[in-house]
């Protein structure tokens, strides 16, 4: 691998690393961008080149993931989840939720609380595959 491919792959995963620690905070591609050090429109390229998915895409599918271990956790509502983890609009959390999930967050929710097992292991068993959005298309 080139030292250049080598230094891309580094940034992206800078920008990976941001939305998955701040998935909460209004991230943006242009906030995205500069932190990869790249133009916007090469940012969403290599992106989706490297992984498979959009940055858009990424960063709700890890808000998404989040509200899904909450709401099987918590008693808390699912307006409050939805803005614990970065949507400021609940029918826009409840859309995509559905589309990742499959079902909207109140019927994902009423599955009950999560099996006693290690948390490492219910949030990998519990993330949503981007497989299967490939394949709805």
């Amino acid at each position: 691998m080139s030292r250049a491919v080598e230094e891309s792959n580094r940034r992206l995963l800078r920008a990976r690393d941001a939305m998955d620690r701040d998935y909460a905070e209004p991230l943006d591609v242009p906030t995205l961008a500069r932190i990869a050090h790249v133009s916007e429109a090469h940012f969403i390229r290599t992106f989706r080149a490297a992984f498979g998915e959009t940055p858009n895409r990424y960063l709700q599918r890890r808000r998404v993931e989040r509200a899904m271990f909450l709401l099987r956790t918590t008693d808390r509502s699912v307006t409050d989840i939805c803005m614990d983890v970065g949507f400021s609009s609940l029918g826009t959390f409840s859309r995509v939720f559905r589309d990742i999930v499959g079902e909207p967050p109140s019927v994902y929710r009423r599955r009950g609380p999560l099996p006693p097992v290690p948390t490492c292991f219910a949030m990998a068993w519990l993330r949503p595959s981007s497989f299967g959005e490939a394949r709805r298309g």
